[in-house]
């Protein structure tokens, strides 16, 4: 619950409220007092809880969590208080979702569709109604059915270029979305220049009913690869730590421990001997992949983890001075998820792989934290009804 005293001009909700008293008020603007205003949120396409682990940290209650994947269940209901619902988000409707909020609520509706169709489609191609597009398109659904106060929703950089955004946002402006129209803040985030240790770019959308609605400055708080992995149990290639079996690492080959034995934190395979230099890093094609089988650099953040950071060979996610590729824990932690965080079920087998592809997927927790603190501050400077939308 987050103790606040709000005033706001907000139609919608006062005519209904008017309503059921059998009063009528003039058609100009509405004036509510929200004390103790209790902020609830549903996360649509929750993963293992990375949204929803930052906007708690935030003071923001999340109700529930909406995904597809049942590996998820676990990671989420365990290292969050929230509840899990096993459905794809076409199966879920706003009247099954609205009753979950509590009457007075201020509701939040949280979504981040995956970004695959929009990292590998070109602006060039036509919007389709087909899968490629659907889960925006169901989000967009449940906006409409759900008639949230707030939106938020976190995607790849690249969506920018389509058409389905631009659409997507002219909605939320337009009255045809619901009752009130949104105001909308939009903008891709250096989360590095938040306190995120890495050099991922997210796209972050905000829209609120209640008034003008903006993502929080900078902080430019800066961490390392060291500042977060640098006090780890060292481990050799494909080895584990007893005391945390997360913090594993994958088995190299051979050759893979040459090649990384020759390389330099920060450079590339051209520093190898050439007789490990892979045949395909020798055509002309292949040539300008400098930062496969590359180590990261203590002093600066690591690359964006990927769903394959575990892997030497997929980018650079070699460690900084050990002969190994990145621990999933290391992975993790570099996505700022807490040390405690579980992902697997304690004496249940772990697959690199797919825990590598759960953690490079998820919202990083500390994201979702800024996100979660934009919607305060957004509360908090909604102290008049000249901050809000007018009807």
């Amino acid at each position: 619950m987050v103790e606040a005293r709000i005033l706001f001009s907000y139609k919608a909700s006062a005519t209904k409220l008017l309503g059921q008293c059998d009063l009528l008020l003039p058609e100009d603007t509405l004036t509510f007092d929200l004390n103790m205003a209790k902020l609830e949120a549903i996360d649509l396409f929750c993963g293992v809880g990375g949204l929803t682990c930052g906007l708690q940290q935030a003071n923001i209650k999340v109700l529930a969590g909406v995904d597809l994947d049942q590996t998820c269940r676990y990671p989420f209901e365990t290292n969050n208080t929230s509840t899990f619902i096993h459905k794809s988000v076409k199966d879920v409707t706003g009247e099954t979702l609205t009753p979950l909020y509590s009457e007075g609520a201020i509701k939040i509706l949280a979504g981040c569709a995956p970004c695959q169709p929009f990292s590998t489609y070109s602006q060039g191609n036509r919007r389709a109604s087909d899968d490629q597009w659907a889960l925006l398109d169901e989000f967009q659904r449940l906006i409409n059915e759900i008639e949230p106060d707030i939106i938020t929703m976190e995607n790849v950089p690249a969506l920018l270029k389509h058409h389905v955004f631009e659409e997507f946002v002219s909605g939320l402006r337009d009255d045809n979305v619901a009752t009130a129209k949104y105001s909308v803040d939009y903008k891709v985030v250096a989360c590095d220049e938040y306190g995120l240790p890495q050099t991922r770019k997210r796209l972050v959308l905000l829209a609120s009913k209640l008034g003008k609605i903006s993502i929080k400055p900078p902080t430019y708080e800066s961490k390392t690869v060291q500042d977060v992995i640098g006090r780890f149990k060292p481990i050799g290639s494909g080895e584990a730590d007893p005391r945390d079996p997360m913090h594993r690492s994958a088995k190299l080959s051979a050759l893979n421990l040459k090649r990384i034995r020759s390389s330099k934190p920060g450079g590339t395979w051209r520093d190898w001997p050439k007789d490990i230099i892979s045949a395909c890093h020798k055509k002309e094609t292949g040539n300008g992949y400098v930062s496969v089988y590359g180590r990261m650099e203590w002093d600066k953040p690591s690359p964006t983890m990927t769903t394959q950071f575990f892997g030497y060979g997929n980018g650079r996610f070699g460690h900084p001075s050990q002969d190994r590729a990145l621990t999933l824990r290391e992975g993790a932690m570099l996505q700022s998820f807490p040390k405690s965080y579980e992902f697997v079920e304690k004496g249940s087998p772990i697959f690199m792989s797919k825990v590598g592809r759960l953690i490079g997927n998820a919202v990083p927790p500390l994201l979702g934290k800024l996100i979660g603190e934009s919607i305060q501050m957004h509360l908090k400077t909604l102290s008049n009804h000249e901050d809000a939308i007018q009807p």
